[in-house]
C-alpha cells in the first residue's frame, strides 16, 4: 500500500479498497474521457474498459497527451489502453472497438459488469437510453462533455449514502461532565499544587480540567458552566470573548 500512501491519508484503507475493486467503462476516449481515466488509473482503479471505434487522426495529437505520432491510423481505444497500462501496470486495461451508439442499442447487458460508466461526447438520444440502462442496473453514470475550455459533468445515480465521514472539527469527549470513578480517584491522587517543576510539567491536562470542573461545580450548586458567559469565566480572563 506504500505505493498509494498519500491518497490513503485522504480516503483511508476502505476508500482505497473500494477504488481497487471498481470497474470503469469509458465511452469515447477523447481528451475529456482520457483525462478522467488517467486520474483513476494513477489512483489504482481495479480495471478500465475503453469503448471507441475510431482511428487516431492528426487532430487527436493536438488535444490528447496519451497519443503520439506512432499512433496515427491505429485504433484509438487500443492506443489509449496501451499508454494507460504504462502509467500503472497494476490496473487491468482493455478495449472494445465498436460504435458506442450501436452498443447502447444492441447490447445493453454489456454495461452490467461495471461499477461506473463514463460517457463522453454522446448525443442526447444515446445518453438518455444509456441512463435508463444504468439506472435499472444500479450503475453510476457520469456524463461529461467539453467545449474547448468549458464543459459540463453530470452524475446520474439513484441514491448515494455517505456512511463514513471525516469531520474537520472533532471535539474529544473528555467526560468532564461525568467522569468515571477511576478517573476521579486518579485526579484526586495528584497534587496539582506541587511546586516541583518536573512534577508540574508531567501532570496530565485532563487531571487539571477534572479538578477545575469539580471546583466550579462545588461553587455553582453542582452545575457545570452552560452559558457563554459562564464558559468564558471558566476558561479564565485571557479567553476570547467569542469562544
Amino acid at each position: 500500500k506504500t505505493k498509494y500512501d498519500r491518497q490513503l491519508r485522504i480516503w483511508g484503507d476502505q476508500g482505497q479498497a473500494a477504488l481497487e475493486k471498481a470497474s470503469i467503462c469509458l465511452l469515447n476516449c477523447g481528451p475529456t474521457g482520457t483525462e478522467a481515466l488517467k486520474n483513476l488509473v494513477l489512483g489504482g482503479i481495479g480495471s478500465v474498459t475503453v469503448v471507441d471505434d475510431s482511428k487516431v487522426e492528426p487532430s487527436d495529437l493536438g488535444n490528447n497527451f496519451l497519443l503520439d505520432e506512432g499512433c496515427l491510423g491505429h485504433s484509438r481505444a487500443k492506443s489509449i489502453c496501451s499508454f494507460l497500462q504504462e502509467l500503472n501496470d497494476a490496473v487491468k486495461a482493455k478495449y472494445v472497438e465498436e460504435s458506442v451508439a450501436t452498443m447502447i442499442d444492441t447490447n445493453p447487458s454489456f454495461f452490467s459488469e461495471f461499477t461506473v460508466v463514463i460517457a463522453t461526447q454522446l448525443p442526447e438520444s444515446s445518453l438518455l437510453k444509456l441512463d435508463g440502462i444504468c439506472g435499472s442496473a444500479n450503475i453510476v453514470l457520469v456524463a461529461a462533455r467539453s467545449y474547448g475550455l468549458t464543459g459540463l459533468v453530470r452524475v446520474s445515480i439513484k441514491e448515494h449514502c455517505v456512511i463514513e465521514s471525516k469531520p474537520d472539527h472533532f471535539l474529544d469527549d473528555l467526560r468532564l461532565h461525568n467522569p468515571w470513578t477511576e478517573l476521579k480517584q486518579f485526579a484526586k491522587s495528584i497534587d496539582i499544587c506541587d511546586k516541583d517543576a518536573v512534577v508540574h510539567k508531567h501532570t496530565p491536562y485532563i487531571v487539571i480540567l477534572v479538578r477545575l470542573a469539580e471546583k466550579w461545580a462545588d461553587a455553582h450548586d453542582g452545575q457545570l458552566p452552560s452559558t457563554r458567559q459562564e464558559k468564558r469565566e471558566f476558561k479564565g480572563p485571557n479567553s476570547s470573548p467569542y469562544a
